[in-house]
């Protein structure tokens, strides 16, 4: 999806559409905490991008339009999406809110395949009045490549006899996984393009990346035998701040867990599910983060139960730091109804 949570938030609000939009954490000024989840392309004009500080990106962009996010509006619009991908092919992995892949092995040829991306960015579209970008090729890392080649609203089709014509002058940094550290010391090598790192001896991508160094290297040759495995459901959901001050006030944190542990039963009840952990993250004003996590016996969505438990969680955790990030996450989900309740989980 093109700048997805920002897309949303301009749907429902069209004043904000052609305006640099950036959701995230309040600027305060300049002064706020936190980071941006997403800017749209008209903030990205001036630097902006997302997991940025907050706090650069207002003097990057003090003109920009600051939006506290609404994630029940993306989830939401995420369910969409992939409800109508899904009607292209039951293939389907999602592997965030707003990004699956798709196996449509079964089109034939490339001109089909052409096609059906076509139709399906339409279908998008006509669903849920957002824009997508597809890229089709032969393997996941082409295909994710060249699905951001011509953000937004972009299509491009690379076939297999195009892969490495299509690869070799793009930045190494467009290879999924290679971050600034990945970049900097492959530029340190010569290493700049996707067709630089493809050429490289292999041994000496190991000798600095370990295993990784080979995996890179097949990647930079469009050689990526991972399928798309359909996984059901959520894993996990979490819910997190970074505060304005770092503080040591229990009253501060216990009221944080208790509105995170509000919203993430909303998303159980939402999404039918019940849980078995829960884990409550700190993150300290050295930047040391720590968690504390409980299983329970038995699968449960009482709000009640989540407060007590993330609240008791919290006493488990070191005394003496103050803390800059708090985070509340339930995981090992079943869905709901899905068997019968034994007579135990009636007298809790």
């Amino acid at each position: 999806m093109d700048a997805f949570f920002a897309a949303v938030e301009m749907r429902e609000h069209p004043d904000l559409r052609g305006r640099p939009v950036i959701v995230g954490a309040d600027p305060k000024e300049g002064k706020g905490r936190g980071v941006v989840s997403t800017a749209s392309y008209e903030a990205r004009v001036f630097g902006v991008h997302s997991a940025m500080p907050i706090s650069k990106a207002f003097l990057l962009c003090p003109g920009g339009v600051f939006v506290r996010p609404h994630f029940d509006l993306y989830v939401q619009a995420s369910e969409e999406v992939m409800e109508v991908a899904k009607s292209t092919s039951e293939r389907l992995e999602q592997v965030s809110i707003d990004e699956a892949y798709l196996d449509i092995s079964l089109a034939g040829d490339y001109r089909a395949a052409r096609a059906m991306a076509v139709a399906l960015k339409e279908a998008i579209r006509n669903k849920t009045g957002l824009t997508c970008s597809i890229g089709v090729g032969p393997s996941k890392v082409v295909a994710k490549i060249a699905s951001d080649y011509r953000k937004p609203d972009g299509l491009t089709v690379v076939e297999p006899a195009s892969v490495c014509e299509f690869l070799s002058p793009l930045p190494v940094g467009n290879i999924p996984g290679v971050g600034k550290k990945g970049r900097e010391t492959l530029h340190q090598l010569g290493v700049r393009t996707i067709g630089d790192l493809a050429r490289i001896d292999v041994q000496e991508l190991i000798a600095l990346f370990g295993k990784w160094g080979a995996v890179i290297h097949d990647l930079a040759q469009g050689s990526d035998n991972r399928e798309v495995r359909q996984e059901e459901g959520y894993k996990s959901i979490s819910r997190e701040i970074t505060f304005e001050n770092n503080t040591d006030e229990e009253r501060v944190l216990l009221r944080t867990l208790t509105n995170m542990a509000g919203e993430l039963h909303t998303v159980l009840v939402n999404e039918h599910l019940r849980f078995r952990t829960i884990t409550v993250k700190l993150r300290d004003e050295h930047f040391v983060t720590r968690t504390r996590s409980k299983t329970n016996e038995r699968y449960s969505d009482d709000p009640n139960l989540i407060k007590e438990a993330s609240h008791d969680l919290l006493q488990w955790f070191p005394e003496g730091s103050t803390i800059r990030l708090i985070g509340l996450r339930l995981s090992g989900f079943e869905p709901k109804g899905s068997r019968q309740t034994t007579i135990s989980e009636f007298y809790r």
